[in-house]
């Protein structure tokens, strides 16, 4: 347990380059505050204290605007950036190494029952405003843009983008774990763009009918 704290600690260090010292880290990050707070209202939830464990997570999520419920299963070394505005469901599965920025719901669809939030595998990044719902997997070393509604399944070694996320890249392409979750393609805004070029064709088109139209009919009076 106590290298497992060490680790959640060591990766806020990786992962955030405004961390100082040890002692700056322990005492106010809220994402490590929310982590170290689950594992214990996880462990409390295995042994069936279902009130106990659930009081915890709500007086967590209190402090630190982060909802993680108790039987939500979370590998090593998460890193929650931030934080503020984070849920995490029931039923939902991380592996180690995953970051998730501020805003990220891992939620269901409904009120069905059994297996109803993401599973999210080892070194995924879900950034800014996320939100991966229902039973589905976010593949290993996956990116989820800022911003984007997941509702399908995610490949491996996939970068996903828009409302409803699409793949923009997979398989071949290594997706490194950095933070840098800004540059990402964005299929939605470059389709505007096409419609704007096509907007303006049309334009062109119905002035030039004019001016032909124009000419006939001053040609027609004369």
């Amino acid at each position: 347990m106590f290298k497992m704290l060490k680790e959640d600690v060591e990766v806020v260090f990786e992962q955030d380059p405004a961390a100082r010292t040890y002692f700056e880290v322990i005492l106010t990050y809220s994402g490590l505050h929310a982590i170290w707070c689950h594992r214990l209202a996880h462990a409390l939830y295995k042994k069936k204290l279902f009130f106990l464990a659930r009081f915890i997570s709500q007086v967590s999520r209190f402090f630190t605007g982060i909802e993680i419920h108790p039987g939500a299963q979370i590998g090593r070394r998460l890193f929650i950036d931030h934080g503020m505005g984070v849920v995490i469901g029931e039923t939902c599965e991380i592996g180690d190494n995953v970051t998730i920025f501020q805003g990220v719901t891992l939620g269901g669809t409904g009120k069905e029952k059994g297996k109803r939030h993401p599973t999210i595998k080892d070194n995924a990044l879900i950034a800014t405003g996320a939100k991966v719902l229902g039973s589905i997997t976010v593949g290993e070393y996956s990116k989820i843009g800022a911003g984007s509604v997941v509702l399908k399944d995610v490949p491996p070694n996939s970068t996903v983008v828009g409302i409803p996320g699409k793949v923009v890249i997979r398989d071949g392409v290594k997706i490194n774990k950095d933070l840098n979750h800004c540059d990402l393609p964005d299929p939605t805004g470059d389709r505007f763009i096409q419609m704007e070029k096509e907007m303006d064709a049309l334009k062109r088109e119905l002035e030039e009918l004019k001016k032909e139209r124009s000419l006939e009919h001053g040609r027609s009076t004369l």
